[in-house]
């Protein structure tokens, strides 16, 4: 007989699911301010910066400027949605509606819920990636079938920037501490990592930066599949995501489950 102060949990795949599921419901109940935001904030900026630039770039890389810039946006959408939810969502939750508290109670463990966290924020990258997938077929700056599996990008893109975000939030103690973050590095990453102009036209002193975050490699990978062309460094952005989440998710796990048990 197993004795009566072990605590029986369900299969790990139901526990990741139940945290999933939570936040999803939460997510869904104001579908259409949630929802829509994904699909305006694409055509403002393409409207603003792409249309406007298009007419005096012309091409970058081989391609019109607005497709440039466009295939880039498929993933700083997800990385936006995944660090606000993985800052300021999970803060709120943990110090402010102690969330965390009552789901601890239920037989998950505190691995489980931060792993949770981190596939709901890839779900959130998918999302709005898909999102931006829809307006930029409407108005035909991307082709079909190439860029179908550009959402899947956006999701790893959410996984890994929900495991960054999460290890920042694991060092937080006041709300505002998130402005280091948000402004000192993620802005900076997005107009540095290949999203508004090429790498490569970076100064020298600049590029090892760009290399060194993970923007950048989505970036480089989905505007490969949209546009269909395929270099050998594509293989070093796979690797590149796949150690950033395995590594960074680690440590998120390790640091954020200290402090939602003290």
């Amino acid at each position: 007989m197993p004795s009566s102060s072990v605590r029986a949990y369900p299969p790990l795949r139901q526990r990741l699911y139940s945290v999933w599921f939570r936040h999803m419901r939460v997510y869904t109940r104001h579908l259409v301010s949630n929802g829509l935001p994904p699909f305006l904030e694409p055509l403002i900026f393409l409207g603003g910066i792409g249309l406007g630039l298009g007419h005096y770039i012309g091409e970058m890389e081989g391609m019109p400027y607005i497709e440039f810039l466009a295939t880039g946006l498929l993933v700083t959408a997800a990385m936006w949605t995944s660090a606000f939810e993985c800052t300021y969502g999970t803060f709120i939750r943990l110090e402010f509606e102690k969330v965390y508290d009552g789901m601890l109670a239920a037989p998950i463990t505190a691995n489980n819920l931060i792993v949770g966290e981190i596939l709901w924020a890839g779900t959130k990258g998918l999302f709005f990636s898909f999102a931006v997938l829809c307006v930029l077929t409407v108005f035909r700056i991307v082709h079909w079938p190439n860029a179908l599996a550009a959402p899947l990008l956006g999701f790893a893109t959410g996984v890994m920037f929900g495991a960054l975000s999460l290890l920042v939030t694991s060092f937080v103690r006041t709300i505002n501490h998130f402005n280091f973050y948000m402004t000192g590095l993620l802005s900076p990453m997005f107009f540095f990592s290949g999203v508004v102009f090429p790498v490569d036209q970076l100064p020298a002193v600049v590029r090892p930066f760009a290399e060194a975050v993970p923007l950048t490699h989505s970036t480089r990978l989905v505007r490969a599949l949209c546009v269909g062309r395929w270099d050998a460094i594509l293989w070093w952005d796979g690797a590149y995501i796949l150690l950033f989440v395995l590594i960074v998710g680690y440590a998120a796990v390790r640091r954020l489950k200290k402090r939602l048990i003290q």
